[in-house]
């Protein structure tokens, strides 16, 4: 009896299938998602979650596909909400499908970074933090990138581990769309970022990729640009375990260049806690802690005049978004990258 029950179940699932599928021919949409929905609430019901993934998401392609944008969503989300009740595997397979599904939803639906967002959610290897697979935030810098939506895939690359791509995505960015004094601005603020995230090699990947796939600078180290000579001798004193001091050193003879940026000595007062063995401060005391300009008033009264890199002054404030040349998404592919 329960096979039969079974056996006219398939059936009945069968012809709803063939009923949507010529709804959609008909460009009956809206009869379409409804039996989406009565598929998605059946397959639930009696737990057919591998079935059920791959309808769901050629069913929201599908909507996508013929502009109907509120229907390919609803479809998209229940997809995201059958990966968490089959408890899929977070894997590349999937990462690809939440990618494209991302893609097509238009940059201006409310419900966009809120879809990103559960999927990240979902993604989480580690159930202590928020921020999603690293693998996936890379699929979702490079989609953006192929966009020219440079801010936002730097971001997305910031949580993933490929400073490869990041690096050469941010040659694009400045080539198209800063200002040539900014050339060290890009790479700078990225690499103490990542740095601020314990993510050392990553950051040293992505200045080593910055610096010689940019055609405004010189093959290095040392570099001309004293900005550049200073996180190139950052990178190198956190890879050798260098002391407090020489950090402090460091810093003090670079300071005109780092107090270019407010955030530079934030984000170094994070760096010298996570890397030199800074204290962090026992309460809020604003943007700085006050610990670290201590330490470079201290040097400034008694430290040596060690050699280091000429030096010059810069002028210009940050990354502007004032375009000046034109270039093609990425000039590297996804499956070519050094994964995580």
């Amino acid at each position: 009896m329960s096979g039969a029950r079974r056996a006219g179940g398939g059936a009945g699932t069968e012809r709803v299938i063939a009923k949507l599928k010529k709804s959609v021919e008909n460009e009956n949409y809206y009869e379409a998602h409804q039996m989406y929905r009565t598929l998605y609430f059946r397959y639930i019901g009696q737990k057919k979650y591998e079935d059920l993934e791959r309808m769901l998401y050629d069913g929201a392609i599908l909507l996508f596909s013929h502009k109907q944008v509120e229907s390919g969503l609803d479809l998209a989300k229940l997809y995201i909400d059958t990966l968490k009740e089959g408890e899929f595997k977070p894997e590349d397979s999937k990462f690809i499908k939440i990618c494209r599904l991302y893609e097509e939803i238009p940059v201006e639906n409310v419900d966009k970074a809120a879809f990103l967002g559960t999927c990240l959610k979902w993604s989480n290897y580690n159930p202590n933090t928020a921020i999603g697979h690293p693998r996936l935030h890379q699929h979702i810098a490079y989609s953006l990138w192929k966009q020219r939506k440079y801010p936002e895939s730097r971001q997305h690359f910031l949580h993933s581990c490929d400073g490869e791509g990041c690096g050469s995505m941010l040659v694009e960015f400045h080539t198209a769309k800063g200002f040539n004094s900014e050339v060290d601005l890009f790479i700078a603020q990225t690499v103490l970022q990542y740095l601020c995230l314990k993510k050392h090699l990553v950051a040293a990947v992505a200045f080593l990729a910055y610096t010689t796939g940019h055609p405004k600078i010189q093959r290095g180290p040392p570099y001309t640009n004293p900005l550049l000579n200073f996180v190139w001798f950052l990178l190198l004193a956190i890879e050798t375990s260098s002391s407090l001091s020489a950090f402090t050193v460091l810093c003090e003879k670079y300071k005109k260049f780092i107090d270019r940026d407010p955030q530079y000595i934030e984000y170094l007062d994070r760096i010298g806690q996570l890397f030199f063995g800074v204290p962090a401060p026992e309460r809020p005391q604003g943007m700085f802690s006050g610990l670290f300009n201590s330490l470079l008033s201290a040097m400034n009264d008694d430290s040596s005049d060690d050699e280091m890199p000429p030096t010059s002054a810069i002028t210009s404030p940050g990354p502007s978004q004032t375009s000046q040349h034109s270039r093609k998404g990425p000039a590297r592919n996804l499956e070519t990258a050094d994964l995580d």
